[in-house]
C-alpha cells in the first residue's frame, strides 16, 4: 500500500495480463455449447457461460470470434449448453482442441434433441436454447440465448476449472 491507503497504480501495459491472471482465479463451471451445421454437429468447450434472465428464461455464451463455433451461430438458430461432471473432463478437453475434433461427440451419450441439436445425455443439465441476439465486443461475440427445453441429469459434482486446471 501506498499513502493513505490507496493501492500503487498498475502499469498500463501490464492490465491485460494482470487481469488475464486474475480471471484465472475465478472458478468457473464447464460446458459443451453444441449445434448443427450443414448437417453436423459442432461443439466447444466453454466456461463463460451464465443465467441472464428468468423471464424470459436466457442465458448467455461469450464465444471467441477466432473459433470455429463462431462462424455458426446465427440469429435465430439452435444450440444447447450441456453442463459437465467431473468425470467428463476428457470430453471438454476433446472439445477444446481442434486436434481432438474426431473424438468429440463419442463419449456422452449424445443424441439430437427436439431442435436437432446434439444434446448429451450424461451432462448435469441440457439447455436448448435459440439465438436471440449477438453483441460483438472485442475479441469475443456474446451470444444470448433464449431458453427452449431443459433436461435435467443426474445429480453428480461439476466439472469446474480453476487457476488453469480442472477441479
Amino acid at each position: 500500500m501506498t499513502e493513505a491507503g490507496k493501492l500503487p497504480a498498475v502499469d498500463e501495459a501490464t492490465v491485460g495480463e494482470m487481469f488475464r491472471q486474475s480471471m484465472r482465479r475465478l472458478a468457473s463451471s464447464v460446458s459443451v455449447v453444441a449445434c448443427l451445421a450443414d448437417g453436423e454437429w459442432v461443439g466447444m468447450s466453454a466456461t463463460s457461460v451464465t443465467s441472464l434472465t428468468m423471464d424470459p428464461p436466457a442465458l448467455l455464451v461469450c464465444v471467441n470470434k477466432q473459433a470455429s463455433m463462431a462462424a455458426h451461430l446465427t440469429l435465430g438458430m439452435h444450440f444447447s449448453v450441456n453442463l459437465l461432471n467431473r468425470e467428463h473432463e476428457g470430453l471438454s478437453a476433446a472439445f477444446g482442441s481442434s486436434k481432438l475434433r474426431a473424438e468429440r461427440f463419442k463419449d456422452g451419450g449424445w443424441a439430437a434433441g427436439s431442435s436437432g441439436v446434439p444434446v448429451m445425455g450424461e451432462a448435469l443439465a441440457a439447455i436448448e436454447c435459440t439465438v436471440d441476439k449477438m453483441v460483438e465486443y472485442g475479441s469475443h461475440v456474446i451470444v444470448i440465448g433464449r431458453v427452449e427445453e431443459v433436461r435435467m441429469g443426474n445429480e453428480a459434482h461439476p466439472l469446474v476449472y480453476f487457476d488453469g486446471k480442472y477441479r
